[in-house]
């Protein structure tokens, strides 16, 4: 009986209004005849109750507006007030009434612009120049070799660095540190592609406050001077521009050759014992 009723009602919501059998199936018993004691209560249809939910929801949303408060005049006097809970708001505001001025957003970081010309001397020390290097300058830097003992014919292809290497791009969040990932990156690529080792930069210089000097960041560390991009120990002179029309920056340059020749010969006479080894 229970199970009927509940049947019926299942039946009802599902929009099935009647459900009875036609016909009685091969050896089936007879459906019993049964009297109900009451007709079950009409259940609301999946469509009505959906209805009444969204009537119910726009109800709640008028009720939530008529008990809202009256809103707040524009005049800013009045705003403070009632932040504050002034009695009287409607006194002239004074200058120190006034909102703090907000701080000015920082200024985007731009990235740091350079160039760099880079030759590797013998495949073990890199010759680093800030900006793009004229025949003259090579030539000067291959005499400067042939003086300080070391054979010209070590020196490799050139390669050239534009930092940055897109125009256009997102401002780094830290200049510095992104330039020096560069730095170090194509450094590494040309070592790889060449078959060198660095072990030491030659570093001509002029201004120390360069962008370039910035993203190499040559510190004293036990009284060496090393380059925090590449950790190589640094050797620096002035630039070879300024070298080709100064003879006096040549003549004071020449004991600091002298010592760089000697240290030359040392290295690669350390290099022929390992190889013997």
């Amino acid at each position: 009986m229970n199970s009927e009723v509940a049947r019926r009602q299942y039946l009802e919501a599902m929009g099935i209004a009647t459900f009875a059998s036609r016909y009685c199936l091969p050896n089936a018993l007879p459906t019993p005849a049964c009297e109900w004691d009451a007709t079950p209560p009409a259940t609301p249809s999946h469509g009505e109750r959906l209805h009444a939910l969204i009537d119910d929801a726009h109800q709640a949303e008028a009720d939530r507006r008529a008990d809202a408060p009256p809103e707040a005049s524009a005049d800013p006097a009045a705003l403070k007030a009632l932040l504050h809970n002034d009695a009287a708001p409607s006194r002239k505001a004074s200058p120190e009434d006034a909102a703090p001025v907000a701080d000015a957003p920082a200024a985007p970081s731009q990235p740091l612009r350079f160039t760099l010309s880079c030759v590797c001397l013998g495949g073990r020390w890199l010759s680093l120049h800030e900006g793009e290097i004229s025949p003259a300058q090579r030539r000067l830097l291959a005499n400067i070799c042939r003086a300080a003992g070391m054979d010209p014919s070590a020196l490799s292809a050139w390669h050239t660095l534009d930092w940055p290497p897109l125009a256009g791009g997102p401002e780094p969040a830290d200049p510095v540190a992104e330039a020096r990932e560069g730095l170090r990156a194509f450094i590494d690529g040309a070592a790889s592609r060449n078959d060198w080792a660095p072990t030491r930069l030659l570093w001509w210089a002029d201004d120390d406050a360069s962008p370039l000097a910035q993203v190499l960041g040559p510190e004293e560390d036990s009284g060496r001077i090393v380059a925090r991009a590449l950790a190589h120990d640094v050797w620096q002179a002035p630039s070879l521009a300024s070298l080709l029309h100064d003879g006096s920056a040549k003549r004071a340059l020449w004991p600091a050759l002298q010592a760089l020749g000697e240290q030359w010969r040392e290295e690669a006479g350390h290099g022929r014992e390992s190889g013997h080894g």
